[in-house]
């Protein structure tokens, strides 16, 4: 069985049966009714996926693989902060009139920096080092500016990235503030296990390992009965994953690009409530 669907399983199964309630607490969050938006939760749960082994997306039910590409496409290559490049409506709730949810994800990636080789936003940056300096201690990126933060529709929850190359193998860290834990687990989990297979292959590195740093990781309230039944579910074995093995240009992959072959899953959970 796959081991993404372990490691979802251990951890839901913490932080119901140990997790912090906010009952009592003030929170931001709302339901769409205007009852206010409780969790339980856990404080910094770290998750290890070995890329090299398996693809990790949850069998306990459908992750929609190509949406959550183009998602990671549209931050991380397009660079854009606008939801009219975005061929879903994830982010519908947080955009203006015009589509942008402010100065925010992919804004923050394209900003310019200077640095002693040259000037680059932070996605080149990488690029750049993966390429030159591989063992580099220092490929992060970040889109947590404080800077910036006042002009943001929502501030950013997976906010950086760190890389690290060990032997060919590529790796990385990734920070997150807080996550909705039914709502986004697994789609942030494919969405970097993804970028690490396509910064990988366009450096001439393998994929090894992605750590999932979270945290403030939480189920809502009206959550908890949709989770258990999830956690009932008997996995499937993982799929294989596959990419374009021609693409060498970090620019050039598009969602088309992308395929998983022998995904089985579990039916969807319909009608999610959202907390806003």
């Amino acid at each position: 069985m796959s081991q993404a669907d372990l490691i979802f399983i251990a951890m839901c199964r913490d932080i119901l049966d140990n997790g912090f309630s906010s009952v009592g607490q003030k929170v931001r969050a709302k339901w769409e009714d205007g009852t206010p938006a409780h969790t339980i939760k856990k404080f910094g749960v770290v998750n290890r996926y070995n890329l090299a082994e398996e693809f990790p997306i949850l069998t306990l039910r459908p992750t929609n693989f190509k949406a959550a590409i183009d998602e990671i496409l549209w931050i991380w290559q397009k660079k854009s902060n606008n939801i009219k490049n975005l061929n879903s409506h994830i982010w519908d709730s947080w955009a203006d009139e015009e589509g942008s949810i402010g100065k925010a994800y992919g804004y923050q990636l394209a900003i310019k920096h200077k640095y002693p080789e040259g000037e680059f936003d932070q996605v080149d940056r990488v690029l750049y080092d993966l390429k030159n300096n591989p063992y580099s201690r220092r490929i992060i990126v970040n889109m947590y500016n404080h800077s910036d933060l006042h002009a943001m529709h929502l501030y950013p929850c997976a906010y950086s990235l760190t890389l690290n190359v060990t032997g060919k193998k590529l790796n990385a860290i990734l920070n997150q503030r807080s996550q909705d834990v039914l709502v986004a687990n697994n789609w942030n989990v494919v969405q970097y296990a993804v970028l690490i297979h396509m910064l990988a292959q366009v450096s001439g590195l393998e994929v090894g390992e992605l750590v999932h740093v979270i945290a403030d990781a939480h189920i809502y309230d009206r959550h908890i009965p949709l989770v258990e039944e999830l956690l009932s579910r008997t996995p499937y074995p993982a799929p294989k994953f596959h990419m374009n093995p021609d693409i060498k240009n970090f620019y050039d992959f598009r969602v088309e690009d992308f395929s998983l072959g022998g995904y089985q899953c579990g039916p969807q959970i319909k009608n999610i409530p959202v907390a806003v």
